[in-house]
């Protein structure tokens, strides 16, 4: 990853022009690189028992960025070429301007390795994953009667990155990812329910693809649907909330995950701005944004900066202690860049991003954290969630809970809907369980129009008096 030859991807472009044309872009920026993208990508998609839709991309390109203070100058080209790189040249240094800046050190070196770099497209032939999705239809229609809709997919991509930065360093990653998804409809005397499940990471489509796996994925999606089918009305009110541990770990990231990202702390637009050091969340409650997890979903070698990722704690035992940071809002607010510099693909700027946002578990058994819960929902799943950053508001609508009273997991319910804020969340968690888990692997984050991939985890929690909207009182 660091150090690696130069290797563009036409030879229209080759190491000694492009590191010129770059240093011309950033004399006098505080800061730049040139990011070289290859991305080939490949989605299947079953449903109703016919394939809807198979479709293979491929795409590359560059970006240009100089930076100079708070202002970034960008410029992007499906074109390798020297023609192209230096129209490139001319937009990045109107960000410049007279120059002055004086150059950041570049990234360290690392030589972590956190994934394969094999194509995970080339698992399987064609042939073969139409054959696998058609089995997973027959499947789950054998399964239970009840099932009237299969939507099973497949999708896998091999992205390859390259970095050249102004004082002549490389770097390379080369990035798989591989995800299947099966969602599936029952219906019970005219009544519809639905239940999805799946999962993937920087691995192969081989693991995806096993009997046993593809099995266990299809029996999860089948048994959410059906619990939804005797799911009563969820209740309406400030009430408890039990969130189970793993993917309803995207709450956090949500309503607290964004609020902790550099640049909206910078621009003191995020509800923690200004808190650094103090308490902003319940005793016990440590959060973390982990970019080396092996094989994991946001897992990154290096950002799309070249910085290596890294384990950063951004609250530790409810004290504010660190935000992520991209190289610029790290060099405007006077710390060190975390590794957390992402960026959608070349044709996008990087700016602070999560990877695997994760709260630690606690030493409580998770058994009596519900025992504990008089009156108030167990949330095990969620679907679309919404924040807003500046005050941290949040909702997120639950595909799968339970009422619990006296400590009694009892009937499912169905439109259950979560409604607080991230800051007062934290500081209302009454109890952490010791299970912390990690997501399956489906998370993506959008933020200014780009979407990334990430991973989430949380133990088992109690939340103290959340806003539920339901339907009945």
């Amino acid at each position: 990853m660091t150090d690696a030859p130069f290797r563009p991807f036409d030879t229209h472009l080759d190491e000694a022009h492009a590191l010129t044309l770059l240093q011309e872009a950033t004399s006098g920026a505080d800061d730049g690189e040139l990011f070289l993208e290859r991305r080939v990508s490949e989605a299947l998609v079953l449903d109703d028992g016919r394939i809807r839709s198979a479709s293979y991309d491929a795409s590359e390109g560059f970006g240009l960025r100089a930076v100079r203070g708070e202002v970034a100058g960008y410029a992007h080209s499906t074109h390798l070429t020297e023609a192209a790189l230096r129209r490139a040249v001319q937009t990045a240094r109107l960000a410049v301007g007279d120059g002055g800046g004086v150059l950041a050190a570049p990234p360290p070196g690392t030589n972590t390795r956190l994934y394969t770099d094999a194509d995970p497209m080339a698992d399987a032939v064609f042939a073969v994953k139409i054959d696998l999705l058609r089995e997973i239809d027959d499947f789950l229609r054998a399964l239970d009667p009840r099932v009237v809709q299969v939507s099973a997919s497949l999708a896998a991509s091999l992205q390859e990155v390259e970095i050249l930065r102004p004082e002549g360093t490389h770097l390379r990653d080369i990035r798989p990812m591989a995800r299947l998804n099966i969602s599936v409809i029952v219906e019970h005397e005219g009544r519809r329910e639905s239940g999805s499940a799946g999962g993937g990471g920087r691995i192969g489509l081989k693991g995806l693809m096993a009997r046993d796996h593809w099995q266990a994925t299809a029996r999860e999606a089948l048994r959410i649907a059906v619990v939804n089918l005797a799911a009563e009305p969820a209740p309406a009110g400030v009430i408890d909330v039990v969130l189970a541990p793993g993917w309803p770990g995207i709450l956090l990231h949500e309503a607290v995950g964004h609020g902790l990202e550099g640049d909206f702390n910078r621009k003191k637009s995020s509800a923690f701005a200004g808190l650094m050091g103090q308490r902003v969340a319940a005793p016990g409650v440590t959060v973390i944004d982990d970019g080396t997890l092996p094989d994991r979903r946001g897992s990154i070698n290096i950002d799309d900066e070249g910085m290596p990722s890294a384990r950063n704690v951004l609250i530790e035992d409810g004290i504010l202690t660190g935000y992520m940071q991209d190289r610029q809002n790290a060099r405007l607010m006077g710390v060190a860049p975390t590794g957390n510099g992402r960026r959608e693909s070349y044709a996008h700027a990087p700016m602070p991003r999560m990877t695997n946002t994760l709260m630690l578990g606690g030493d409580t058994d998770p058994a009596d954290i519900l025992a504990d819960l008089k009156d108030g929902i167990y949330a095990v799943g969620f679907g679309g969630g919404q924040v807003d950053i500046t005050n941290g508001k949040f909702v997120f609508s639950c595909t799968e809970a339970y009422r619990v009273k006296d400590g009694k997991v009892g009937a499912p319910v169905k439109g259950a809907t979560l409604i607080g804020d991230g800051p007062t969340a934290l500081q209302k968690i009454r109890a952490i369980g010791n299970d912390m888990a990690l997501d399956p692997g489906m998370g993506n984050c959008g933020k200014a129009g780009q979407w990334v991939p990430v991973g989430v985890g949380q133990p088992t929690l109690m939340i103290g008096g959340l806003t539920v909207g339901g339907s009945a009182a």
